[in-house]
């Protein structure tokens, strides 16, 4: 297989993937004192981020161009 078709197939799955999930989420866990410094705890953060449809579509044309980018190649050659 040729760079291009490789590069393209993974943009192809990574551009379904975030058509398919529009955000994730993961924690972070943070030491926290209390207000007189005698307790201490951990506290499990939340981060979302959130994922562009036009990030996945950008993505999915962009691998099949270079998809069939690399296949016009092949023939030429």
């Amino acid at each position: 297989m040729r760079p291009y078709s490789i590069v393209g197939l993974i943009l192809i799955v990574l551009g379904a993937l975030a058509l398919v999930v529009r955000s994730f989420t993961y924690f972070t866990t943070e030491h926290v004192t209390g207000p007189l410094g005698f307790f201490a705890w951990e506290v499990d953060r939340p981060h979302t981020i959130f994922i562009s449809p036009l990030a996945g579509i950008v993505a999915l044309v962009v691998g099949l161009v270079l998809v069939f980018m690399a296949g016009g190649l092949r023939r030429k050659a």
